[in-house]
């Protein structure tokens, strides 16, 4: 491939690339700048690539994962102002330790299929596979940790639903 195919690439394919560069980055001008550099990286070793869109894309996730370890969480200026400050902090890690504390309280077996069913959301299937045991065992289990659950968070149905829901993926 020479200098005029590369060119060529470039014209078919810059909106496709800037899209994707701008669900990597969420905004316009920094996709701008990453789909330049990535283009300018590639073009270097553009006579040995084989397939030049996977190549790109590649190229421009490895720069926005750079790019994302050197800046890491430094404040984001934006023109707007968010209406109201967001949740406190504090609450969540209060949250959490109560939760584990909580889980740490069940039976391992227990404990394993909520951790597995509703903290790394595999299917039963898969967390009867990988317990080694019956789908059904799988159901039961979940049910009964989460009432145990409710009762140790604080008292049945009517206890910390929030907590009980966070382990599922609800939201509070």
């Amino acid at each position: 491939m020479d200098d005029a195919e590369f060119r060529e690439f470039v014209e078919a394919r810059y909106a496709e690339l800037l899209r994707t560069a701008y669900l990597l980055t969420g905004s316009r001008d920094a996709a701008q700048d990453l789909v330049h550099d990535a283009l300018l990286k590639v073009m270097r070793h553009w006579r040995r690539i084989d397939e030049p869109i996977a190549y790109v894309r590649r190229a421009m996730v490895n720069e926005r994962t750079s790019r994302w370890r050197r800046i890491g969480l430094r404040e984001l200026l934006t023109s707007a102002v968010p209406d109201r400050a967001g949740p406190d902090s504090a609450d969540a890690v209060v949250a959490r330790d109560e939760l584990l504390a909580a889980l740490d309280r069940l039976p391992a077996r227990m404990r394993t299929v909520l951790v597995l069913r509703y903290w790394e959301d595999l299917p039963e299937a898969e967390v009867a596979q990988a317990m080694g045991c019956s789908v059904g065992t799988v159901k039961s289990q979940a049910a009964r940790g989460l009432a145990r659950l409710r009762d140790v968070l604080g008292g049945g149905r009517s206890g910390r639903p929030e907590l009980t829901g966070r382990l599922m993926g609800e939201r509070a």
